[in-house]
């Protein structure tokens, strides 16, 4: 038997997590049938029924039912890919042989529930020959089954130091002809468990931030050819702080990020992608704000950056230095205090700018951004000229792979990005690159 398998997807916005069985409940499926009829924003790129942590020891084997069951049911019409997460660890055989059962008893095809399934999700992995072990099982299960080898996508949780060292070895590992490790798709950290296995504290007691795991996962992730994600945040009610973690995780390169609620999947399924209007940010005190768009102005509204016009020029006071500056002087200042967030459209547009330029023969072309800054009513207008060549469109090429490769992937999300940005702008970035 051969199924047909999507693995080649170089984006994962979210990785969301359901328990597969629920103790006292009258259906202790509810969870598992509730999430995998999600759909649009509200339902991820990676729905991964979590036989793991999500459930209760005594109800795993009930949960690895339920997955069969609901998946049987609702698979096919689930938006996003499909990746059971099953029991692990790198220094219990008895734990690896249960998740190896469940492995089995979910990819059995008489059961309804395999051509749904795109992969599993390993967790508490160890040095690189444990992601063997766990490799060496899926191929086991395929040959059981006649599936084709390699068509079950493996994920791992970074969970520990062990896990963290072995994404230095996948790319010399995962070309062997000794294992299937390029059915590896996603690396995902667990910072709860690896701060457990790191031994780490915090005067509060609760997790560091561990940027550096963050950076390792994402280049890990970047050399192997893999797709990075982000562990849980856990505090749902923190929607600033989820997306400020959103944030620092893009300039790395870590586009991914769990999800623990249908409300925070709509947070990462909106963020990474451009947005619909630009907008321009202004330094204040090492933060940047957003500056209010008034028709064609764009108007700085607080206290801790002021402007006054004198007869001799003007007198800009920031963070408590006071600067005496004369027209030329102050939009100087400005353009160093101010950056531009460009829309989808203005990306598309300057991408297409260049494309003809290319096609012209031209290397390289200056590109240039104009707006009117106000500051305490008196309105000053800047300039900024941007060189782009082949690195600068590669570059901006990246949020638009990531659009196009939603649209490809997720048509039930048609409608909002539509909505969103406009057909013409949606077409147009389909065109692109």
């Amino acid at each position: 038997m051969s199924t047909r398998r999507q693995h080649d997807r170089a984006f994962v916005r979210t990785f969301f997590t359901s328990p597969t069985a629920v103790e006292g409940e009258d259906d202790s499926a509810k969870m598992v049938r509730s999430a995998a009829q999600l759909r649009g924003m509200e339902a991820p790129d990676v729905w991964v029924p979590d036989n793991e942590d999500a459930t209760a020891p005594s109800m795993r084997d009930e949960g690895a039912e339920n997955v069969v069951d609901v998946v049987a049911e609702h698979g096919a019409d689930f938006p996003g890919e499909i990746h059971p997460r099953v029991v692990w660890h790198r220094d219990s055989p008895t734990t690896r042989y249960q998740g190896f059962q469940h492995i089995l008893q979910i990819a059995d095809p008489e059961k309804g529930a395999i051509e749904h399934i795109d992969g599993f999700v390993i967790p508490e992995v160890g040095g690189i020959d444990d992601w063997k072990k766990a490799d060496e099982f899926l191929t086991v299960a395929e040959n059981e089954h006649g599936l084709e080898e390699g068509s079950l996508a493996m994920s791992v949780i970074v969970e520990s130091a062990a896990a963290e060292l072995a994404m230095g070895d996948l790319r010399e590992e995962i070309a062997k002809p000794t294992n299937n490790l390029e059915r590896l798709f996603m690396l995902v950290d667990g910072e709860v468990d690896y701060t457990k296995d790191m031994r780490a504290m915090t005067p509060t007691g609760g997790l560091p931030s561990w940027p550096e795991l963050r950076h390792n996962t994402s280049r890990g992730a970047s050399a192997a050819g893999l797709v990075a994600v982000d562990g849980p945040y856990d505090d749902i009610r923190d929607v600033e702080g989820y997306n400020e973690r959103m944030t620092d995780n893009r300039a790395k390169g870590m586009i991914g990020i769990w999800s623990l609620t249908p409300g925070q999947v709509v947070e990462a399924n909106e963020a990474p992608l451009p947005p619909e209007t630009g907008s321009w940010l202004i330094d204040v005190d090492g933060r940047e704000v957003e500056l209010e768009s008034v028709d064609d102005l764009h108007v700085y509204d607080g206290d801790r950056i002021e402007l006054e016009d004198t007869s001799d020029g003007y007198v800009l006071r920031v963070d408590g230095d006071e600067l005496e500056l004369d027209e030329d002087e102050l939009r100087e200042e400005l353009l160093d205090l101010t950056e531009y967030v460009p829309s989808m459209d203005d990306i598309v547009d300057s991408m297409e700018e260049f494309e003809a330029a290319k096609e012209a023969g031209r290397g390289a072309i200056s590109m240039t951004q104009a707006a009117t800054i106000v500051v305490d009513g008196n309105e000053i207008d800047i300039t900024k000229d941007r060189m782009w060549d082949e690195a600068t469109y590669q570059a901006a090429m990246t949020p638009i792979s990531l659009f196009q490769d939603v649209y490809e992937n997720r048509p039930d999300q048609h409608e909002a990005l539509a909505e969103l940005y406009g057909e013409d702008v949606v077409q147009r970035a389909m065109n692109v690159g």
